[in-house]
């Protein structure tokens, strides 16, 4: 399923990626109030959903932050649905709910405006920086499919990790390198990957709730019950591989998202090596954390580190 139709019809069609759209591309705002309130619409959801991504969205450039913002706030609202725990709302009437949000979304980023200032926020954002169909669509297939899969095989759980954070980080990337599709082609397999490490990252620590909570269960193979120190060391050695190759692609990012990303990458990092010196039998309990100090520590050794080059 793409952004082009969905189990409730045809929605219009929309810019593709790449493509200019009169007015906003130029950077001319057609309703500057209403654009600002969608903006702080977003802000808000950031500040209230995600403590590290906060931390590392107010290092970006002022050129950047609040696009990036937008791309967030949407996922965020779209995450919400789909992981709704309350047994009043059943996974039809989610479904419904995620069927109107991608349609809104698509409606919004062939017009240019939406009543839903989060919606309106993604849509200013994608249809100045050309993110399209190719992003949006796999987006929310992965959505969808936490609406019905509670196991995915080797297959699904590509696809799922490609739709649900992959497509993010190359989302955001179409904000870093803004109209330079070159530069876009030759960073994305790094953004993808980083991606993939946060998803892969959450997976892990969000164990416990995922199985618990929700009946969810993404490692493809994994026993959850028999979950061991193995099992911990082999899952956290692909995410230190997916790190260490986005890594490589963050020097070449434009200064106004640089540091940024490099502590948002340093952060999952760090959690990476808390969940490795963890007891399996703890990450099948409770949710690993970075605190607060350490999380300040990280974000000091990347601004000097930046300051150097």
């Amino acid at each position: 399923m793409n952004a082009a139709t969905t189990s409730s019809g045809a929605v219009p069609a929309v810019p593709a990626a790449g493509a200019a759209v009169a007015g906003v591309d130029a950077g001319i705002d057609v309703d500057p109030t209403y654009d600002a309130t969608a903006v702080r619409s977003a802000a808000v959801v950031v500040r209230a959903y995600s403590t590290s991504f906060g931390w590392a969205c107010r290092l970006l450039g002022d050129d950047v932050r609040d696009h990036v913002r937008g791309v967030y706030a949407l996922v965020r609202v779209a995450d919400e649905i789909v992981d709704d725990p309350r047994p009043g709302l059943s996974v039809a009437e989610r479904g419904e709910l995620l069927d109107e949000l991608e349609q809104e979304v698509a409606r919004a980023r062939g017009r240019g405006r939406s009543s839903n200032f989060v919606v309106h926020a993604f849509a200013r954002t994608a249809r100045r920086f050309g993110i399209g169909d190719d992003l949006v669509g796999p987006f929310f297939a992965s959505m969808r499919t936490d609406l019905t899969v509670t196991a995915h095989d080797e297959a699904g759980f590509a696809a799922y990790v490609h739709g649900s954070a992959e497509v993010v980080g190359l989302m955001c990337l179409r904000v870093f390198v803004a109209a330079d599709d070159a530069a876009y082609d030759r960073l994305a397999p790094g953004a993808a990957r980083l991606g993939a490490a946060f998803q892969k990252v959450n997976f892990l620590r969000d164990l416990a709730e995922d199985v618990d909570l929700r009946g969810r269960s993404y490692f493809p193979g994994l026993d959850v019950d028999a979950f061991d120190d193995a099992d911990r060391d082999r899952l956290l050695a692909d995410v230190d591989a997916d790190l260490a190759a986005a890594r490589v692609a963050i020097d070449e990012l434009p200064r106004s998202s640089r540091l940024a990303v490099r502590v948002a990458h340093d952060l999952f990092a760090e959690l990476s090596r808390r969940l490795a010196a963890t007891p399996a039998a703890t990450i099948r309990r409770e949710r690993v954390r970075v605190p607060g100090p350490v999380k300040a520590r990280l974000v000091a050794g990347a601004l000097a580190r930046e300051a150097l080059r």
